[in-house]
């Protein structure tokens, strides 16, 4: 039997790295893919299998083994966590059967504080650091669309081994852009930079990323947060780019005008949000290391509001 790798979180980014990995090795001994979903999500893959639609096309991919049970599961070499951040200790508990102290844990999670969770609870793991650039989304259970660019992968660990080579490899075979990173922290924190000040600023907002760029008054809150969080990395001995905070914003400004972001959605759809990870975690860091962080403060005291009238 080859290398078992569960993905649990079948939504835009596990959906589709998933059925890249699931479709590569159906007939291969090389691996063995296994999806951990919801029961409906679970019982929908298991009869039509998880739809991709990307660019180049649609296709229709069965992994080996799709459940919500563990022990149907069964024992894992490799798991990759594409879940929100507040699903996250719960996800673990669900499928704590399949992990063993052998299994190598991927957490794809917005933010930078999925690694120390894990570590809590599986201290002799090793857990490695990741993200994704990709553009796609759940368009209903069991279909997924990337809607841009072919994605790209990146993980790493302060630990080598012959077994994070392997990895790697698989992923190439089957055709994930997959980049093995030696400056993985740089990477993650770089995305994280991303995402947390156009997450919190829109959600602050409502408004589009358009709608931010060409007005100058939302342009330079946005850059305030930008000023903030570099200085917060700069405290975890983070080596941010001289040049990232230009470089997201040209980034931003290339976004479709109409382009809003998934914590944005889930406060317009009174869903639970990951304001947590993405706003709250960089307040808390910069009061721990006394840095002046005022712009981010004014945006989370307000996001706490709109939570506690959604009561999300």
């Amino acid at each position: 039997m080859g290398t078992r790798i569960g993905v649990i979180g079948i939504g835009g980014v596990g959906g589709y790295f998933g059925g890249l990995l699931a479709k590569a090795y159906k007939d291969n001994d090389q691996a063995e893919i296994c999806f951990i979903a919801r029961s409906i999500t679970s019982s929908i893959i298991k009869r039509n299998g998880l739809k991709l639609i990307t660019p180049e096309g649609t296709e229709t991919v069965f992994p080996a083994i799709v459940s919500n049970d563990a022990v149907e599961i069964g024992k894992l070499d490799v798991l990759i966590i594409a879940v929100k951040s507040y699903d996250l200790e719960g996800a673990l508990q669900k499928i704590a059967p399949c992990i063993t102290r052998n299994t190598i844990i991927l957490p794809l999670l917005n933010g930078v504080g999925a690694k120390d969770s894990i570590l809590q609870l599986y201290p002799n793991n090793l857990v490695l650091d990741g993200c994704v650039f990709v553009i796609s989304k759940i368009l209903e259970s069991g279909v997924i669309e990337r809607i841009a660019g072919k994605g790209t992968l990146f993980f790493g660990s302060e630990i080598h081994n012959q077994r994070l080579e392997d990895l790697h490899q698989l992923f190439l075979a089957a055709g994930i852009n997959a980049k093995y990173a030696p400056n993985i922290l740089e990477v993650v924190w770089g995305k994280f930079m991303f995402i947390s000040t156009l997450a919190s600023i829109t959600s602050y907002l409502d408004i589009t990323t358009g709608e931010i760029i060409e007005n100058k008054t939302y342009l330079s809150l946005l850059e305030k947060l930008l000023v903030e969080f570099k200085a917060v990395a700069t405290t975890q001995s983070i080596e941010l780019s001289e040049n990232i905070i230009q470089e997201i914003l040209q980034k931003i400004a290339k976004l479709p005008y109409e382009t809003t972001t998934s914590m944005q959605r889930d406060f317009q759809q009174g869903k639970r949000t990951e304001y947590f990870a993405l706003t709250k975690y960089i307040v808390d860091l910069g009061e721990e290391n006394r840095v002046e962080i005022p712009t981010y403060k004014m945006v989370l005291e307000a996001l706490i509001i709109k939570s506690d009238k959604l009561k999300i």
